[in-house]
């Protein structure tokens, strides 16, 4: 994964930055980020570059609340297309979806797990310590969740556990002013967590018809950002990421940024086939939902593409050389 940050967000850095009265040209010392168009649709900065451009903020700032301060500002509009995506949605589940298939767009550097019980739904960052400073960078993402959420449902009280794998700081009370009161320190690893009966919330701004779009473009972008050596790799992410929907070969090349005839030739060079690539990831896809035994088997048919249950089995059986039923009866015997 090509490691970089959105330009938006370190245009909001430069922003809070110069309204301290620090120069410009002081912020961007030591940066290649002089030459670079931060304006420009879609423009993203190295890594390295934010690093130094958030160390240079933060020695001539002296603000250590800085984090926070950033990730208040990082609204909607400031997580570009993915940020349109999550306005689309009917409701939060669907949000939580979408972040866990794109997150990285946002920060690529970053792994989160997401886990959902019956009680709570939970994110977790394992590898936080990809920030420097560790405190700065999960300020950061915590403050833009809060805000983000804000944003969706319209509710600044929306009732978000968050904890934090270091002891408090002595600016705690920042911490509840940003974040509000059910924040913890020395926690095992960082976490963002509420109520699972909340993923049936609605959102205000639901346009389903724009979803499909929004989630496309977030895919693209998602595969422009892969270190796959080949286009079969680029294929196979992508794919996986517009579960349900399985675009055509002449969609899948324009969001690769191909003709047809190039994509074509570029598959044939590696070897593979696109409908070889589509069928293996609809039976990964599959598998996952047979296995997880929630969803009935014809609604993992429809979900697929399939309107007759029976073609889906006899597709599957094709894919993988057994059958949907008895997969689901091996995985309801492992977990019983």
């Amino acid at each position: 994964m090509s490691s970089s940050t959105p330009a938006p967000y370190v245009l909001i850095l430069i922003d809070l930055a110069m309204e301290a009265g620090v120069s410009r040209a002081a912020l961007l010392r030591g940066s290649s980020l002089e030459a670079i168009d931060l304006s420009a649709i879609g423009a993203r900065v190295s890594d390295d570059d934010f690093r130094i451009l958030v160390e240079n903020t933060l020695q001539l700032t002296g603000d250590t609340t800085l984090g926070l301060r950033l990730g208040q500002r990082l609204n909607l509009s400031a997580h570009a297309v993915l940020g349109q995506a999550f306005m689309t949605c009917r409701n939060l589940e669907e949000v939580i979806q979408l972040f866990e298939r794109y997150y990285q767009v946002l920060a690529p550097e970053l792994t989160l797990e997401f886990h959902r019980t019956p009680e709570r739904m939970a994110i977790r960052a394992p590898n936080a310590e990809v920030y420097l400073p560790i405190a700065f960078g999960l300020e950061c993402i915590t403050a833009a969740i809060r805000n983000t959420l804000s944003g969706l449902l319209g509710d600044s009280q929306f009732p978000l556990r968050l904890e934090f794998p270091y002891p408090a700081p002595n600016y705690v009370a920042v911490y509840h002013e940003v974040l509000g009161d059910d924040v913890h320190f020395d926690c095992e690893i960082a976490s963002w967590s509420f109520p699972s009966e909340l993923l049936a919330t609605a959102l205000p701004s639901s346009n389903p018809a724009l979803r499909q779009l929004y989630e496309a473009e977030c895919a693209r972008l998602l595969a422009d950002l892969s270190d796959s050596a080949t286009i079969g790799d680029q294929t196979r992410n992508l794919l996986r990421k517009l579960e349900g929907q399985y675009p055509q070969m002449p969609q899948v090349a324009t969001m690769l940024n191909m003709s047809p005839r190039t994509y074509r030739r570029r598959l044939t060079q590696e070897g593979i086939g696109f409908q070889d690539l589509l069928d293996n990831v609809r039976a990964e896809h599959a598998t996952r939902h047979l296995k997880e035994n929630r969803l009935p088997i014809a609604s993992i048919a429809y979900h697929l593409g399939f309107n007759d249950p029976s073609n889906f089995r006899r597709a599957y059986r094709r894919w993988t050389g057994t059958t949907p039923g008895a997969v689901r009866k091996n995985a309801s015997a492992s977990n019983s």
